[in-house]
């Protein structure tokens, strides 16, 4: 269900979306579904809510987008409901299901609880086996489903809730953004010790809510409070949240291609405004790249941001180089290839007046098999362009993410097989450049914790060792 500008494997996929929320009336299922919907960018293969009503956890998910999912019928029968959470979700591998759909739903002999996940868990398969071994059963095909059946196996062993929760993620490997609602009326949030996933906290008038992005606390009517820390549990309970620091790592690696591709640029994830962090990109490349041209323009969307900050930094003037179209539908509506590859222009379409005769500097946020690139270039050629000159805001990808990004196999990287030289001859830029990975760390200088950049540097901040991308979709 890729959209028809992207080939397949070619265009990464956004992480998922969560979001919890705990109020003093009954409005949280509405309040989840306007939040999902602004967390709708990570996420539009599935999406659903779980709900707690006189301590029975209801929900309904499926797939499509969130207004698919939830359209009018549905949410007129949603729950009245002190306490929900929810999810938008991309698959990584397999099939996109209903049953891979989260909240994933886990009943145990005292209780019932719902989970959704933001990551990828690379132990998921050993644990699995494990609670097969231990009469556990499994209608998922996905790591998210582990991890809540994982819970409910330590909860017949502990009275509070969070106590098996905590039990549960020590044994985790890998990322893991959690949201929990259990039938003994807690919200629990968890971030991983390693820092790979955002989680922050939001607060108004009538309670506490817990999101993928602030972007969503905004679009849910919260205020800010602060970030998640990695490591970190929280517990909304009665009263205030109780936080507890249950998670140790040696080293912290928050996934710095959240600033360059992932994030809605309105967020603030840890103490850091994507908007700032791609400006900033944009105008590193332009002290790493300096080119003689007329014009800079952006890809959308992610791309834009940092080709204002090229723009500023260099004097060229910034204009818009493509008018999107953001009616229309997934690529299910052109099953051709033929078909798929003529509605590149329904979707994105250069903007002749501000392209023709023109120099153009280029600026978009990653290269992965190189074929989506090959079309953008193209597009603006037939358009008049004189010569583009192609800077990426991120460095080269040469390896594979086991936490979460859907980035191809290794083999399947361009950056990989081919040199700097023998990508621009692929894609017919005139000229092309990636940001160092030193640049993108400065650019992304003002976030509280250290970055992963294994897919660019093959340097993780957790030993991969024996373990690999899990066999189970993640998230």
């Amino acid at each position: 269900m890729q959209e028809f500008w992207e080939e397949k494997s070619d265009q990464l996929r956004e992480e998922c979306g969560i979001f919890g929320v705990r109020l003093n009336t009954e409005e949280a299922a509405g309040i989840t579904y306007n939040a999902l919907c602004a967390l709708q960018h990570r996420g539009q293969e599935g999406a659903g809510i779980a709900v707690l009503r006189n301590g029975t956890i209801l929900y309904h998910k499926n797939i499509g987008l969130v207004s698919e999912v939830f359209n009018s019928a549905v949410l007129s029968k949603l729950p009245m409901a002190k306490t929900a959470i929810g999810h938008v979700r991309y698959s990584t591998t397999g099939t996109n299901s209903k049953q891979n759909t989260q909240p994933m739903v886990t009943e145990y002999l005292t209780g019932r609880l719902a989970t959704a996940h933001n990551g990828n868990i690379v132990n998921a398969a050993e644990i699995r086996e494990k609670l097969v071994a231990h009469g556990c059963a499994f209608s998922a095909t996905n790591d998210s489903e582990v991890v809540s059946s994982l819970i409910g196996y330590e909860a017949l062993e502990t009275d509070a809730i969070e106590d098996a929760v905590v039990k549960a993620v020590s044994q985790l490997k890998g990322a893991f953004s959690l949201v929990i609602l259990s039938s003994q009326d807690k919200l629990i949030a968890v971030r991983d010790g390693w820092g790979f996933r955002p989680l922050c906290i939001g607060k108004n008038e009538n309670g506490w809510a817990v999101a993928s992005e602030s972007c969503a606390l905004d679009s849910a009517g919260f205020t800010f409070v602060r970030d998640v820390k990695p490591g970190e549990m929280v517990i909304f309970g009665k009263g205030e949240p109780e936080s507890r620091m249950i998670l140790h790592q040696k080293k912290q690696g928050m996934c710095i291609f959240e600033y360059v591709y992932f994030a809605r640029q309105d967020s603030v994830i840890d103490g850091l405004s994507v908007y700032r962090a791609r400006f900033n990109m944009g105008a590193k490349l332009a002290e790493e790249y300096p080119i003689e041209a007329d014009v800079v323009c952006g890809v959308p969307d992610s791309g834009l941001e940092a080709a204002m900050g090229y723009a500023w930094k260099s004097g060229l003037p910034y204009v818009s180089g493509f008018v999107k179209n953001r009616y229309i539908g997934r690529s299910f509506i052109f099953p051709s290839q033929t078909q798929r590859d003529a509605a590149v222009r329904l979707k994105l379409n250069p903007l002749r007046a501000n392209v023709e005769g023109k120099r153009i500097v280029l600026i978009d946020d990653s290269i992965v098999r190189g074929t989506t690139s090959v079309k953008t270039i193209r597009s603006l050629k037939l358009a008049g362009a004189k010569e583009i000159h192609y800077l990426i805001s991120s460095p080269p990808f040469t390896h594979s993410c086991h936490f979460g990004t859907d980035i191809d196999s290794e083999e399947n990287l361009i950056a990989n097989h081919k040199t700097i030289s023998e990508i621009r001859e692929f894609i017919g830029a005139d000229s092309l450049g990636y940001i160092s990975i030193e640049g993108l760390k400065e650019a992304c200088s003002g976030c509280e914790l250290p970055f992963c950049t294994g897919c660019f540097s093959g340097q993780y901040p957790l030993e991969i060792g024996a373990h690999s991308k899990s066999q189970f979709e993640s998230k």
